[in-house]
């Protein structure tokens, strides 16, 4: 199964999107975390509550990269239903520091 190629602390952030744990994905984030979604930055905190979890985000990931720090992933959510994502990851230690996330 690919999530067990994951970067741990990916994991981690997969885990608690798909379990719904807004506590727990947001303590995996670096204070001054960022990230973009298609290509542009957004607003880190109002995008999760809109695109995760104000909207039933979920991940069931298909693909592994880069050590464990890029993914593809069937996306789901009540916004926009599913579609296929990429996500890429920068993990300085044991928080995330950014990630991207697009379309695949």
């Amino acid at each position: 199964m690919a999530v067990n190629q994951l970067d741990p602390v990916v994991a981690k952030f997969v885990d608690a999107l798909n379990t719904g744990d807004s506590n727990g994905f947001f303590g995996l984030l670096t204070p001054d975390a960022t990230m973009s979604d298609d290509g542009t930055d957004r607003d880190l905190r109002n995008w999760v509550q809109s695109e995760v979890f104000g909207s039933g985000g979920r991940m069931d990931v298909e693909s592994v990269a880069d050590g464990g720090t890029a993914l593809v992933a069937n996306y789901t959510n009540d916004r926009w239903g599913a579609m296929r994502t990429a996500w890429r990851f920068t993990v300085p230690g044991d928080k995330i520091s950014r990630f991207e996330t697009g379309q695949a």
